[in-house]
C-alpha cells in the first residue's frame, strides 16, 4: 500500500528498508516506524504536535475519559465497512491511541498510522508492531491510490483530495470534530471572554465525497488536577491563553467536563 514520496512508484520490504523500483530506501526505526517524509515536504525543524503535547495526550487518554469518542468512531466504521479484512488509514495519529482501537474493531485489518510529528510516530510504536507506522504529511500521503477502506481524521484537518485519492470508491472518510460545547468549563477559566460557535462538520466536496452520516455527541466528565493539566497542556489553549488565566484553572482539584462531537462519514465517490 505503501509508495515512495520522491518518485510515487509502490515501495517493498527489503529486510528493514522500504525500497522502490527507482532504488530510493527508506529504513526501518530501531522503535518499528519508516519516515517517509522527505526535507522538502518540511515546513519546520520539527513539525507536529511537541513532545510534550504528545506526553500529556498518551497520559490523559489513557486513564479511559475520552473513551466514549473511541466507542464512536469504532461503531461508525463497523456500520460503513463491511470488507472482512479492512484496510484502514488513520491520518494524524499522534501517539496512537485511536489507531489502536480502529486496528482492534476488526478481526483481520492492515491498519497504518501517519502523523506528521516524528515523535508522536515513535511513541505509537509501543501500541503494536502489527500497525504500519509512518511519518509522513495528510498533504502528500504516501499510500497507493484506492487502497484503503476506512481513512480517520481524527481532531485534524481533512484533505479532500488526498482521502479521495487513497480510498477506494465506496471507501469511507470518518472524521470526529470538536462541537461547540466541547470542554466549555475549561474555556470559561481559561479565556476572558468566550464568543458563541456553532461548530459543525465541514462539508466535503460533493464531486468526491457524499455523506452518509453526520451525528452529534456529547457526555460529562470529572478530572482531577493532574488530569486537567494534561488535558490543557494536549491542546492548542495552552499557547493562546495568559499564564494568569492557566494558573487559575490548575488551582481546581476537581472539575466536571462537557465532551462533545461529531461523528461525519463520508463514502467516496
Amino acid at each position: 500500500m505503501l509508495i515512495c514520496p520522491l518518485c510515487g512508484k509502490s515501495l517493498i520490504i527489503d529486510g528493514k528498508s522500504y525500497i522502490c523500483e527507482n532504488r530510493h530506501c527508506f529504513d526501518l526505526a530501531r522503535q518499528g516506524y519508516v519516515n517517509l517524509l522527505p526535507v522538502q515536504n518540511k515546513h519546520s525543524l520539527h513539525p507536529g504536535d511537541t513532545k510534550e503535547m504528545l506526553t500529556a495526550r498518551r497520559r490523559f487518554l489513557e486513564t479511559g475519559k475520552y473513551s466514549p469518542i473511541c466507542k464512536e468512531v469504532k461503531e461508525t466504521a463497523k456500520m460503513f465497512c463491511k470488507t472482512e479484512n479492512p484496510k484502514i488509514l488513520d491520518v494524524g495519529c499522534g501517539e496512537g491511541y485511536y489507531t489502536r482501537a480502529l486496528a482492534d474493531s476488526f478481526e483481520n485489518s492492515h491498519t497504518i498510522g501517519i502523523d506528521i510529528a516524528k515523535d508522536g510516530v515513535k511513541m505509537a510504536c509501543s501500541r503494536g508492531k502489527d500497525i504500519s507506522w509512518i511519518v509522513a504529511t495528510a498533504s502528500l500521503l504516501p499510500v497507493e491510490n484506492s487502497s484503503v477502506d476506512i481513512v480517520t481524521a481524527m481532531f485534524s484537518l481533512f484533505m479532500d483530495g488526498e482521502y479521495s485519492r487513497v480510498l477506494k470508491k465506496g471507501g469511507v472518510a470518518i472524521e470526529v470534530n470538536a462541537a461547540t460545547e466541547h470542554l466549555i468549563e475549561m474555556k470559561e477559566i481559561i479565556y476572558d471572554e468566550v464568543f458563541p460557535q456553532n461548530k459543525k462538520p465541514v462539508e466535503h466536496d460533493e464531486k468526491l465525497f457524499k455523506r452518509v452520516y453526520s451525528e452529534k455527541h456529547s457526555f460529562k466528565f470529572y478530572v482531577n488536577n493532574e488530569e486537567l493539566k494534561d488535558l490543557l497542556y494536549m491542546t492548542p489553549h495552552l499557547n493562546r491563553i495568559k499564564e494568569e488565566n492557566k494558573s487559575r484553572l490548575l488551582k481546581f482539584e476537581e472539575l466536571e467536563l462537557t465532551a462533545a462531537f461529531w461523528v461525519s462519514a463520508d463514502m467516496r465517490l
